[in-house]
């Protein structure tokens, strides 16, 4: 368990130093981190930490692209974000219920884009340099701002990063069930 605290500390810390590596927008290990807590924490207290991550490092974020961008960000923004972490806890319990590779794999795939859809609907309602129509609302979801790298990039790099650290979280985990003889997806199942 300490292994999996020290995890999400460092996912808060590669979110804080992707922000400048432009390359790295949204590859964050937090969703996935906050959705594999829901598959394998059982103290449902500790599916609290990846938020307490995203709240801390979000301050410093709010401020770096308020800063950046001479923009503010609005507090909707951040509850949005909240929210999409929020919707990964019942993905994550329901892979809890059925945990295999196929299933953790298809609610890492549900999370980014669940995370994907609902963050980019928020930007075209707020941002004012969106038009209010399906059409708008298409270029929030596929190429974004002018001037800014297309939203499909952005998406590209969730998926990735939600997919890559979902495996490297749930395989940590899973070596360390079956050192202590309790492993689920790495032994092999019973067939009927």
């Amino acid at each position: 368990m300490r292994s999996a605290l020290v995890l999400i500390v460092l996912a808060a810390s590669w979110r804080l130093l992707a922000v400048h590596e432009p390359m790295l927008g949204n590859f964050s290990p937090l969703m996935a981190l906050t959705f594999c807590g829901a598959v394998y924490f059982r103290d449902k207290r500790l599916w609290l930490v990846p938020f307490a991550a995203l709240a801390l490092s979000d301050i410093y974020l709010d401020y770096y692209y308020a800063t950046a961008f001479h923009e503010m960000w609005s507090w909707q923004s951040v509850l949005t974000r909240l929210l999409c972490f929020a919707l990964a806890l019942p993905l994550g319990w329901m892979v809890a219920q059925r945990k295999n590779w196929l299933t953790l794999f298809c609610g890492a795939l549900g999370s980014s884009l669940l995370f994907y859809v609902i963050t980019n609907t928020d930007a075209w309602r707020h941002d004012p340099h969106y038009i209010k129509t399906a059409a708008g609302w298409w270029q929030a979801l596929t190429v974004g701002r002018p001037g800014f790298a297309p939203t499909y990039m952005f998406f590209r790099n969730t998926l990735v990063s939600d997919l890559l650290f979902t495996g490297l979280f749930a395989f940590a985990m899973e070596f360390a069930a079956r050192r202590a003889g309790e492993s689920s997806l790495l032994k092999k199942q019973p067939t009927a």
